[in-house]
């Protein structure tokens, strides 16, 4: 195990009072659709807002949040490949502390992308008293892989998470899993399907997260779908739509309702399917709003913003932060 302890500073994150304009927030209860129209009820959703903004002054209602430690981990070699973790760490923080935390896949199609995309989130969530990490994954751009590799290296970073939470600071029973499309696969995949593990890895460490934080995942590969191409006849095994389970851990699940990637109707299945089968799962829609919208830098942050709030109030609702 190889720990690089080099500390870096990131600037700091400011995030502003969200809007609470009723026409541009969206409750977790699906779109009824009707034939070509569909409709959005908003009910009483801007009341979880003022009510996560009063809870949480300390993150919203203070202007900036302090810069959080942040260092570099190798967690997985294959050849002359290192795979990082990239970790940012309340102040202070402390091996002794047991935190929860979490582990943020990229987008990128399983061709590319940087962790840096999640890097905001990384530094709001450390402010929040959690360990966040951006995974770097093999990629076929810069690796020659295919989107199996992927999946392996995903299982691994949650795999070697859990077995160094003593060493990381870190409560094994609250690890979350996230990402953004394809990296919202791979979050998803982590929990849902058997198999890709490393032959060389300790099996008997569960690489199974506690929850999964989603961002317009494509989780369906079946044909037509997204990917499909690549994985062909393999997708039984490989895509989450087609492994809902019972157990499966609480879910929250962000989505434009014009993504061009991700059909609405796949969404909607996921969420009622992982419901038929007794698990949480807390959609939100953004309607009119395409893939890649709650990445900080987008519209002026809205959406970012306002993902951001409501997953700061999906894990207070687990207890893992106050």
């Amino acid at each position: 195990m190889r720990f690089e302890h080099t500390l870096h500073f990131r600037p700091t994150i400011e995030l502003k009072t969200p809007s609470f304009n009723r026409n541009v927030l969206f409750h977790p209860l699906p779109p009824r659709l009707n034939g070509n129209d569909m409709l959005v009820s908003y009910d009483n959703s801007w009341i979880w807002i003022l009510l996560i903004l009063c809870h949480s002054t300390h993150c919203f209602g203070q202007g900036e949040t302090t810069p959080a430690p942040y260092d570099s981990i190798v967690y997985k070699t294959i050849g002359d490949v290192e795979l990082r973790l990239h970790r940012h760490v309340p102040t202070n923080h402390q091996k002794s502390a047991c935190r929860p935390a979490v582990v943020f896949f990229i987008g990128g199609g399983w061709k590319g992308g940087t962790p840096k995309q999640f890097e905001p989130h990384c530094q709001y969530l450390a402010s929040r008293g959690m360990v966040a990490l951006t995974a770097e994954y093999r990629v076929e751009n810069r690796h020659g892989t295919t989107p199996f590799d992927a999946v392996r290296d995903a299982k691994s970073a949650l795999r070697w998470i859990r077995k160094n939470a003593q060493q990381l600071g870190i409560d094994p029973q609250r690890i979350a899993a996230g990402g953004g499309s394809a990296g919202g696969h791979l979050a998803a995949a982590t929990a849902m399907i058997k198999g890709f593990d490393v032959d060389q890895e300790e099996h008997q460490i569960s690489c199974k997260p506690n929850a999964l934080l989603l961002f317009n995942p494509v989780y369906d590969n079946g044909p037509g779908s997204y990917g499909h191409e690549r994985i062909g006849d393999r997708y039984p095994e490989f895509s989450p739509l087609h492994n809902i389970q019972c157990g499966l851990p609480p879910t929250l699940v962000f989505f434009g309702t014009q993504d061009a990637l991700v059909p609405l109707a796949t969404i909607v299945k996921f969420d009622s399917t992982m419901k038929d089968f007794g698990n949480r799962c807390e959609t939100h829609y953004f309607e009119g709003q395409g893939h890649g919208f709650f990445n900080k830098g987008r519209h002026d942050d809205k959406f970012y913003q306002q993902t951001v709030a409501k997953m700061d109030r999906f894990l207070v609702s687990l207890n893992w932060i106050k």
